[in-house]
């Protein structure tokens, strides 16, 4: 072969090894390109259906009852924080206009609110408490029976007085007891009352003693099962229930007249009077009312209704997350202890959500001052509100979006 010839074969060689060169060199930046763009395309169309799935989850989500519970505190003023507090006795007079001034959070009833007055017409009255307030309004009727009752002193409005529960037990047993409690549910539903601060927890089985007419009048045992039983038809009929009077009313004198100092021993306090507090709470009790009586076992300095150390046994030992509210506090058990303008900022900071008051519009400007100079602080009245709100939602006072 001559030279000239083997020139050309091997030029064609290198053009063609140059060309495989080539081939080879383009053909991975090709495949790059087209994975590059797939994958672009891929995530993009990941990142929209993310948005897509976002926007949909965001629309259809709902804040929970507890955020918007929540909401409407942080939404309130002070002035309608403190005034959420108050379970004010109905004034004689101002009724609607204390409603507005005071920002109150619900009217008890008595006795003298039931004069002159037909179903229609209370029932008329208690929607214009409704009507007049800014939030949802609470309105409760003390209706134990017997000794204590108030729309049922009115024959008008209730034909028949509601009877005691002992009494009630001694004729039929606990279904006796029951029927009257869906009774009043049915009533209190009518008239727009919420609830009717019962049933009594208290344990007594002497009959000299104060507060045996209005138990149950059977031991700790009897006691407790009453009260589940009462607690749970509450419930089911969506009224609220107050167990009373924590610790333990015992055998002791009466605290509307005069200070009572129960001198019991804690062992017996234990095992007589919380069971069925224990009991109720486990029940689903809504609220708990706290007595005056001053309980040397626990807190012998100050009535259990202003004792720290009483608050923490229900929050801490019994593990009770409801409302605690105090007995009356116009009673002597407590009124000739503490000055009525600075009763209600004591019954506060000791650990009550709720103050049962004639003289609210006293004490809620000591309240206000004792918030804006941190004497009590605002997390503090927060966190009560919240209960009672808490409360007044369960109860179908206040509707929210669920």
């Amino acid at each position: 072969m001559t030279f000239k010839a083997k020139s050309i074969m091997i030029g064609l060689v290198l053009v063609t090894l140059s060309g495989v060169a080539i081939y080879l060199l383009s053909a991975p930046k090709e495949n790059a390109s087209k994975t590059k763009t797939s994958q672009t395309t891929r995530e993009s169309k990941e990142e929209t259906r993310e948005s897509t799935v976002t926007t949909q989850t965001t629309e259809k989500k709902t804040p929970s009852v507890d955020e918007q519970l929540n909401e409407m505190v942080k939404e309130m003023s002070v002035d309608q924080k403190i005034g959420q507090l108050f379970l004010a006795r109905v004034p004689e007079q101002q009724a609607l206009e204390d409603i507005e001034t005071f920002q109150l959070g619900g009217y008890l009833l008595f006795g003298r609110d039931m004069e002159s007055q037909t179903k229609q017409s209370l029932k008329q009255r208690i929607d214009d408490f409704q009507q007049a307030s800014q939030t949802p309004f609470m309105v409760a009727s003390d209706e134990e029976g017997g000794t204590v009752t108030r729309i049922s002193t009115n024959s008008k409005i209730v034909p028949t007085k509601f009877q005691a529960p002992q009494t009630l037990y001694k004729k039929g047993g606990m279904s006796a007891v029951l029927a009257d409690t869906k009774k009043k549910a049915d009533i209190f539903k009518e008239l727009g009352i919420h609830t009717g601060l019962f049933p009594v927890a208290d344990v007594s089985v002497d009959p000299e003693s104060f507060i045996y007419d209005r138990t149950i009048g059977l031991d700790a045992k009897g006691t407790s099962d009453y009260v589940v039983d009462v607690v749970e038809e509450l419930t089911k009929d969506k009224i609220g229930s107050t167990l009373k009077h924590f610790p333990g009313y015992g055998d002791n004198r009466d605290s509307h007249t005069e200070i009572v100092r129960d001198t019991r021993s804690l062992e017996d306090i234990e095992s007589n009077s919380y069971p069925p507090f224990k009991k109720g709470i486990e029940a689903g009790a809504d609220s708990i009312l706290v007595s005056h009586n001053i309980v040397d076992a626990i807190d012998s300095e100050v009535p259990a209704s202003i004792s720290p150390k009483i608050h923490d046994v229900l929050r801490d030992e019994l593990d009770f997350k409801g409302v605690i509210m105090t007995d009356d506090m116009d009673m002597a058990g407590l009124a000739d202890f503490i000055n009525q303008e600075k009763a209600a900022l004591a019954a506060l900071k000791s650990g009550n959500d709720l103050i049962l008051s004639s003289s609210y519009r006293t004490q809620i400007p000591v309240v206000k001052n004792a918030v804006q100079t941190g004497e009590y602080s605002e997390n503090e009245l927060d966190a009560s509100v919240l209960r009672v709100l808490t409360w007044k939602h369960k109860l179908g006072i206040i509707k929210l979006e669920e």
